[in-house]
């Protein structure tokens, strides 16, 4: 029987979007059926394998967004959000594969799942883009969300701060005007992708809450105190309101975390 961390491994080292894809939810089924041994034995890469395409610049040298309300610019968008739920895949496994020995079998649970539907995600975005005459790879995109998977590798506490709490909860806040304005162009089946995966991604950060406060407790930490300094040492850049608060309060990530670092 293979062990869960081969088997996580081999996800991050696929390239290929559709055998990341395959391999993410082939992955999470056979350790839901208990198919995949519980046992941490190798380590995890130090970055994921990626394709050849999209070209990776530095955000700085992202090409200036195309207007919204031309296709050209509603496929920028999507390819956008189909790059990050690329990189979310192999966010949620490195989570599962670097943190999970030590951990409650319910802390690889929630990350197996988290990439699945990651995988899920970025199929629908892929398939929208192709739908448009386009495809994933077809623009640039930058890599900031592994940049902060590498500044925390070494501490739990850190990834699951700037990872779910901070990047993913970014996108609680934004995602609702963009359906909306999806929605005003008459785009209502990118509207509905984009509603699913925000209604998914209430529930990832949701987790990234959940055992933020779990394990900060179990180490005598004041959660929230300690998830401020985290940011403070780990996050380049700055908490802006305004905020979703009624998402990020069903995801557990109460105002008492944030409040104090809004600026």
């Amino acid at each position: 029987m293979t062990s869960i961390a081969t088997a996580i491994r081999s996800v991050l080292e696929a390239s290929h979007p559709r055998d990341k894809v395959m391999r993410a939810r082939k992955v999470a089924r056979e350790w839901r059926l208990g198919q995949l041994r519980h046992d941490f034995d190798v380590g995890m890469p130090d970055r994921p394998a990626r394709p050849a395409r999209p070209e990776l610049l530095p955000p700085t040298h992202m090409p200036a967004r195309r207007r919204a309300g031309s296709t050209a610019g509603r496929i920028a968008m999507l390819h956008a959000f189909a790059h990050i739920e690329f990189s979310a895949i192999d966010l949620a496994f490195d989570m599962a594969g670097r943190f999970g020995a030590g951990m409650p079998r319910a802390f690889v649970d929630d990350w197996l799942l988290v990439g699945a539907e990651e995988a899920m995600h970025f199929m629908l975005l892929e398939r929208r883009l192709y739908q448009f005459g386009s495809h994933y790879g077809a623009l640039p995109a930058h890599d900031g969300l592994w940049e902060s998977a590498a500044d925390t590798s070494g501490d739990v506490l850190a990834r699951l701060a700037i990872v779910p709490m901070v990047l993913e909860a970014r996108g609680l806040d934004v995602s609702p005007a963009t359906i909306e304005r999806l929605a005003r162009m008459g785009d209502a089946k990118s509207a509905a992708i984009l509603t699913r995966i925000y209604t998914d991604e209430i529930r990832h950060v949701g987790f990234g809450s959940k055992w933020f406060q779990h394990i900060a407790e179990s180490q005598g930490l004041v959660a929230n105190l300690h998830w401020q300094s985290l940011v403070k040492r780990h996050f380049r850049g700055v908490l802006k309101p305004p905020f979703n608060d009624s998402a990020r309060m069903n995801a557990g990530l109460t105002r008492d975390y944030y409040d104090a670092l809004a600026c």
